[in-house]
């Protein structure tokens, strides 16, 4: 009994012992934390998305307190007035940016992109990028397993099942741009977000040539510049086989998108534009019968002095 009441007492002052010091190496060495962290903390919405290139919003609001300028620093879930009323309780300039709005550049639906091949692999569009070019003659478009699906946390974007193309909603989407990097074609891209979610770009990535891609998908880019010819603002550019539509310099005139031959060019919230009517040919004027060879007007001015 003396014996297990010795070992309980040794095993208390240890303990008691092993806390003393492990208060004053705390103490020793304790790391000072600015108290606006935790304020910042909970001014943000707290979504731990990863948009703002931080691992979590606790990462973003130290780099916030800690930065005396912080134009670099955006949190896309919370948009500009979120970074304004952080801006104003740090005593700093909020950063400016306008809200974007994540956008699938492919047409290919699987009416217009039939298929060549079935996959056997796992239902992933990293494991089927890695492993070869996708089950239609397109290497550039959609997978379609929903890689980005699975990354979004706002519920913004989903597979429709008719057209085997991911869809995302702008009403939804905080341009967090998780989709954009886990799709492994590259084919979501943060775009510009206009006024009642309208929209016109080219749904189509391909870099092939025009021949080439119509065999694989009749929606995409045959890179013939037609659009680049029509639009009045320069907002347009074809380089590699490729149509790409600047969101900064678009004006939403749609006149390039009644130019595109296979319809690559996608109009989002607006109705497309009248065709003009092409003017009748002009009837063909009748051939003038050519003029005599000298040689035959002279014979017949010789026949008639004789006559």
């Amino acid at each position: 009994m003396e014996v297990l009441l010795f070992t309980i007492l040794t095993l208390c002052a240890l303990g008691v012992l092993a806390a003393v010091v492990l208060y004053f190496v705390a103490r020793k060495f304790r790391v000072e934390e600015d108290p606006r962290i935790d304020e910042v903390e909970k001014m943000l919405p707290g979504a731990n998305c990863g948009g703002c290139g931080f691992a979590g919003c606790r990462g973003m609001a130290d780099a916030l307190v800690k930065r005396d300028d912080i134009s670099a620093l955006f949190c896309p879930v919370g948009g500009s007035a979120c970074m304004k009323s952080v801006a104003d309780y740090l005593g700093k300039a909020a950063p400016e940016k306008e809200p974007q709005v994540a956008t699938v550049r492919c047409g290919g639906t699987c009416a217009k992109r039939p298929r060549t091949n079935e996959f056997d692999g796992a239902a992933s569009c990293a494991v089927a990028s890695a492993l070869y070019v996708g089950e239609t003659g397109c290497s550039f478009g959609c997978l379609g397993y929903g890689d980005c699906v699975a990354v979004c946390a706002f519920d913004a974007i989903r597979i429709n099942p008719e057209t085997g193309l991911p869809e995302v909603d702008a009403d939804k989407c905080t341009a967090c741009g998780a989709c954009v990097k886990a799709c492994p074609k590259g084919i979501i891209e943060l775009r510009k977000k206009w006024p009642k979610n309208r929209a016109v770009y080219v749904s189509c990535v391909s870099k092939d040539k025009g021949a080439v891609v119509m065999k694989a998908c009749k929606a995409g880019c045959i890179g013939c510049g037609k659009c680049a010819k029509v639009c009045p603002f320069g907002a347009i550019t074809v380089e590699n086989n490729l149509a790409y539509i600047d969101p900064q310099k678009c004006k939403l005139c749609r006149k390039c998108e009644n130019e595109c031959p296979t319809g690559a060019i996608r109009l989002v919230g607006m109705e497309p534009l009248p065709k003009e009517p092409k003017a009748p040919a002009a009837p063909k004027a009748a051939p003038e019968k050519p003029a005599a060879a000298p040689k035959a007007a002279e014979a017949a001015a010789k026949q008639v002095k004789a006559e």
